[in-house]
């Protein structure tokens, strides 16, 4: 080979070298002040990250202080697939250690599409401490928390749910979502060059939500569950129902219902379609515990004292029906008080047919607050069902409690005011929310003076030896109260064999501390409110009376 050739050679690779460094020289140039900007928002992106700092939710307590509801730490576990090299190895053993599935862990770190996905929301902090150690390629922990129901089957209709990004989807979680809540604070992350977390610069503080302590007691609460619970055994009933509520103030210290689930496992008890609440849900016919708005409101309009009497047949012709007393009997003369200790339809009907009528009915249904919501603080209360248009013979259904439905707290609502000396107080299972004023709990008066009286007088004769709740009687205290027994409506009239069994009373009678409601759903071998519901009461008032401390008024044989 030739000097000139190799001259020429080596020319040719020096302009080559002098090129590529012009190029690379124009490119640096290019890069530092064209894209400069763009490039340097990029490194921001892929070092720094914003994200979200929830907040604590607040507690739930019960009046005494007892936890409901409450957040416990956890950890959600985040990876970039971008980041990845192996998700097979890293997947394998992000499942081993959190407890996972290896399918769905190994789908979401192959997913290189996406620069963020949760491994685990909410996984136990201990577990999340033991993956971090592994110091797995783009796995980051952020601190979380979930709720815990620690009462488990406690009021969990009441309380219902939060879920996974800890908003309330049912019952107090739901209406009182706002005030448990709090606001979520903002922090940017700073990674390093493998995506692991090096820095957090906190920009705003997470504010938790306020605490809530309700009416319930969790002690009067867990008792009311378990006599449901024997209750719906020992009748085989569809369900039950009781609410204990203090009648002066409207706070309510049991709201129960059977069959009951775990707050911990609402979205299996959901799928059964148990996380009803029937107590403000459901509606009923309520039968002859309605009698009370029939006599009360013709008592008020003075139409009538609790000594008129009336001579009675055993049964009365009302347009196309005709209506009978559950007992056969001979024709004879009642007076008002005996018309309700017995619970005679005919009597009911008779008073309604002479001093009320369809407007006086409608008057006295609208004033103890029937057709309307309570206005308690639980989502997706019933207003109740009230005749949409008057026949012949709805004189002869609704003053004996058919033909309208209602709400079990409405019905309770209504014999607090008679235990309270006639004033209708909201009821209410929210005492307060700590750093807010106390919302204000609605009053109305119902009752005139005195009516409240005769009436409690004549609720103390249903439960003695001529009444019909003799099973309601609790030793050393005088019980004030009324059975009800209601065959269901169906689609085509009512069910054959379906009957909804009640009794709703108040103790002590001269100045009662409690007011107790029991529903028993379709209960078999017996269907009478004073021989299903009534011994129910009895435990439930029985236990929440030496609970309390609550005086006997009565000398014990």
């Amino acid at each position: 080979m030739t000097a000139r050739v190799v001259n020429s050679r080596l020319r040719l690779l020096l302009l080559g070298i002098l090129l590529t460094f012009a190029i690379l020289g124009v490119r640096a140039v290019w890069i530092t002040t064209v894209r400069a900007s763009s490039l340097a928002a990029l490194a921001q992106q892929q070092t720094k990250a914003t994200v979200s700092l929830p907040a604590g939710r607040g507690t739930i307590f019960d009046r005494l202080g007892t936890p409901l509801a409450i957040g416990e730490q956890a950890t959600d576990v985040i990876a970039n697939p971008m980041q990845i090299a192996d998700p097979r190895r890293e997947a394998r053993i992000a499942a081993k250690v959190l407890g996972l599935r290896f399918g769905p862990v190994y789908h979401a770190l192959a997913d290189r599409s996406r620069g963020f996905v949760y491994v685990q929301r909410k996984a136990p902090p201990d577990l999340a401490t033991k993956l971090a150690k592994r110091h797995l390629t783009g796995f980051t922990f952020q601190p979380d928390e979930r709720r815990v129901y620690p009462q488990g089957t406690v009021a969990a209709p009441v309380l219902g749910y939060a879920g996974t990004d800890n908003t309330g989807l049912a019952g107090l979680e739901l209406e009182l979502n706002k005030e448990l809540y709090g606001a979520p604070g903002r922090a940017t992350i700073v990674r390093d060059a493998l995506g692991q977390a090096v820095n957090t610069l906190q920009q705003r503080p997470a504010r938790d939500g306020h605490n809530v302590f309700l009416t319930l007691d969790s002690h009067i609460q867990a008792n009311a569950e378990q006599v449901l619970q024997q209750t719906v055994r020992q009748w085989q009933a569809k369900s039950a129902t009781a609410i204990v509520l203090d009648p002066h103030t409207g706070a309510i210290l049991a709201m129960a219902q059977e069959p009951g689930y775990s707050a911990n496992y609402y979205p299996q008890a959901f799928a059964k379609g148990l996380t009803v609440d029937h107590a403000v849900n459901d509606v009923f016919e309520p039968g002859s515990v309605f009698k009370v708005v029939t006599i009360g409101g013709a008592l008020s309009q003075h139409d009538i004292t609790p000594r008129t009497a009336f001579t009675l047949p055993y049964s009365i012709h009302v347009a196309d029906r005709v209506i009978h007393d559950a007992e056969i009997r001979p024709t004879e003369r009642m007076t008002v008080a005996q018309i309700l200790q017995r619970s005679s339809n005919v009597g009911a009907i008779t008073i309604a047919e002479r001093y009320l009528g369809e407007a006086g009915l409608k008057k006295w249904m609208a004033r103890f607050g029937f057709g309307r919501k309570t206005g308690i603080d639980l989502p997706g209360e019933s207003p109740g069902i009230l005749p949409s248009y008057w026949s012949g013979s709805t004189i002869g259904n609704v003053p004996i409690g058919q033909g309208v439905s209602v709400t079990a707290i409405q019905l309770a609502s209504v014999y607090a005011a008679i235990a309270n000396g006639g004033e209708w107080v909201q009821p209410h299972l929210v005492d307060r929310v700590l750093g807010q004023p106390p919302a204000p709990v609605h009053r109305r008066r119902i009752l005139p003076r005195g009516v409240d009286y005769e009436l409690r007088s004549m609720l103390k004769g249903v439960v003695s030896d001529q009444g019909t709740a003799q099973l309601a009687e609790i030793p050393g205290y005088t019980v004030a109260g009324k059975t009800g027994t209601a065959q269901k409506p169906g689609a085509h009239g009512y069910i054959p064999g379906a009957y909804v069994a009640t009794f709703v009373g108040m103790v002590p009678e001269r100045n009662p501390r409690l007011l107790v409601l029991v529903t028993v759903d379709e209960p078999h071998g017996g269907i009478f409110g004073g021989l299903v519901a009534a011994p129910a009461f009895a435990q439930i008032a029985s236990f929440d009376l030496q609970y309390l401390e609550v005086p006997p008024d009565l000398r014990i044989r």
